[in-house]
């Protein structure tokens, strides 16, 4: 099963939850889960981990290369590219890889046949394990604008698993491409939020682009429990929304994790309640 985990806006905790049901999801199969780091523009889930990379494998878009030989300055190319990446001004033609979708069509339009495409590298893929439980995850290179490649290069690099294991997914958070691209591949996808006027707002969006657009199941985990009011247990009710679990607004889970450990294995009394959300999860599926 591939549960994603993704949140409104940035530091509610989706971090924290992914890790934490993947090494949840270790003790309670004989396959080892695979936690996957989408969130490629601040990959931090390894800060977790003890991980022992052995794969690396740089990825990218593929942009135009332009034959000055073979081009007659048509202009078909730049009529073709809806992201304005490339234009022919004059008996010159200009290509702005940075906007370069990699779609192919200039390249297919091309008349004169006078267009290639090399790869432009925009990210790194890196893989291993720590023992419990496989990992992966895409940095996308500083600099660059296009979040999607990167992360699509990594679901196609490893997804769909051949086992019957538990993938976990730390997506990008918002409600924007780079998320949208991260659970699509999901069976279920866990909303972390917080239980502020702030968190509610951020959640509703989520759930409109998860629910709403992509139809695809959904519940919610409550960080920071405590804080704040009702309001967003209120709307999960209305929206029939299950609400997994509440994580509490603790002083002991702000220091484990400012150490650089994981919540479960800094505070194992809270493994229990991931194993359940794995439990509810599943049993949603069948």
């Amino acid at each position: 099963m591939v549960i994603a985990v993704a949140s409104g806006k940035g530091g509610t905790g989706k971090t924290t939850v992914a890790v934490s049901l993947a090494l949840a999801a270790a003790g309670t199969s004989d396959s080892r889960p695979l936690l996957l780091d989408c969130d490629v523009e601040e990959p931090n889930s390894g800060l977790f981990l003890d991980i022992d990379y052995t794969f690396e494998k740089k990825t990218g878009v593929p942009v135009p290369v332009v034959d000055p030989d073979r081009c007659d300055f048509c202009g078909t190319c730049s009529e073709v590219c809806v992201w304005n990446a490339i234009a022919v001004a004059g008996r010159k033609v200009l290509v702005f890889r940075d906007l370069c979708h990699g779609c192919g069509s200039c390249t297919l339009a091309c008349p004169r046949g006078a267009i290639t495409e090399v790869t432009h590298v925009t990210g790194l893929l890196e893989g291993g394990s720590d023992g419990l439980i496989d990992f992966a995850r895409g940095t996308l290179n500083v600099g660059q604008a296009m979040a999607v490649p990167v992360i699509s290069a990594l679901l196609e690099n490893y997804l769909p698993v051949s086992d019957e294991r538990t993938v976990v997914i730390d997506s990008s958070p918002g409600t924007s491409c780079p998320m949208v691209e991260a659970v699509g591949s999901s069976d279920y996808v866990i909303l972390v939020t917080e239980p502020t006027p702030f968190g509610l707002h951020d959640l509703k969006a989520a759930v409109e682009v998860v629910v709403g657009q992509l139809g695809l199941p959904a519940g919610v985990v409550i960080n920071r429990d405590g804080i704040g009011n009702s309001d967003v247990e209120h709307y999960c009710h209305r929206q029939g929304l299950p609400l997994l679990a509440r994580i509490p607004m603790d002083r002991k889970i702000a220091e484990v994790l400012s150490d650089g450990t994981s919540l479960i294995q800094g505070l194992p009394e809270y493994r229990d309640m991931f194993i359940e959300i794995l439990e509810k999860v599943k049993e949603s599926e069948r």
